[in-house]
């Protein structure tokens, strides 16, 4: 899964993209920030512009 492009990447597409990986690959936002060289709070804040919050509990934005 490519997330090099996730800065620029719409927001509605990312948010899917983000929450497969972490279910599917990723024990957390942090270790998928981790494996992906990912800007945790870029990525955060990038989704809330789009509405999407982390829900740690569950382990994915809504």
């Amino acid at each position: 899964m490519d997330l090099s492009t996730y800065q620029t990447m719409d927001p509605h597409l990312l948010v899917g993209v983000v929450n497969t990986a972490i279910r599917n690959h990723c024990e957390s936002l942090d270790d998928l920030c981790k494996t992906h060289d990912l800007d945790a709070t870029i990525l955060t804040e990038r989704l809330a512009g789009a509405g999407y919050d982390y829900m740690p509990e569950q382990q994915r934005f809504r």
